[in-house]
């Protein structure tokens, strides 16, 4: 196998959780809310909600050096 394909691979997987990741923010609620809690907004994300939003980016970087990596390969 080669490496362009191994890291197209990777690239799926990380676009995947990605896409996963985005689904899962719902606009204008919090990470409770989706789930079925109360509706208390808060200004900042807190807890589960803040660790999400900076997975989320950490997948968009991934996601798009990973672009590069393959572009150039």
């Amino acid at each position: 196998m080669s490496l362009a394909k191994i890291f197209i691979i990777i690239q799926v997987l990380v676009g995947v959780l990605f896409v996963a990741a985005v689904l899962l923010q719902s606009r204008g609620t919090g990470l409770g809310e989706t789930f079925g809690g109360s509706g208390v907004f808060y200004g900042n994300r807190r807890g589960p909600e803040k660790t999400l939003y900076l997975i989320t980016i950490g997948l968009a970087v991934v996601f798009v050096l990973l672009s590069f990596v393959v572009l150039f390969l």
